[in-house]
């Protein structure tokens, strides 16, 4: 019944969307493992440093930007990273909702065209 609205398409050409799909969800998916790494390290880093904060606000502390490493202190560097921590947090937040959007029309194309796991 549902296969009277899908385009018919020929075996090859089904395939490569299948495994365009699943290329696409599968790069979508590093990039989130990534970035929630990114924030991880933003976090272990602001942890250390809020306690540097705290006792020794103008602390010298040394931050890689754009490849080039640029001395700070720590009162101008825990502001900068936790603003680059939240937008990374909101980063993965959007790709995590592109993700859950991918992953259902490629339910709904294997669907459609019958494809099951082997």
């Amino acid at each position: 019944k549902s296969k009277a609205k899908v385009a018919p398409l020929s075996d090859q050409e089904i395939q490569q969307n299948y495994i365009r799909l699943q290329n696409e969800l599968q790069a979508l998916a590093g990039k989130i493992g990534e970035l929630e790494a990114e924030a991880e390290e933003h976090t272990l880093v602001l942890i250390s440093l809020e306690e540097a904060l705290a006792s020794e606000p103008d602390r010298k502390c040394f931050r890689l930007i754009g490849g080039v490493l640029v001395e700070r202190t720590v009162k101008d560097v825990v502001p900068q990273l936790k603003t680059n921590r939240e937008g990374i947090k909101g980063v993965v937040s959007n790709l995590a909702d592109q993700y859950r959007t991918k992953e259902k029309a490629f339910d709904e194309f294997k669907k459609d065209y019958g494809i099951r796991p082997v």
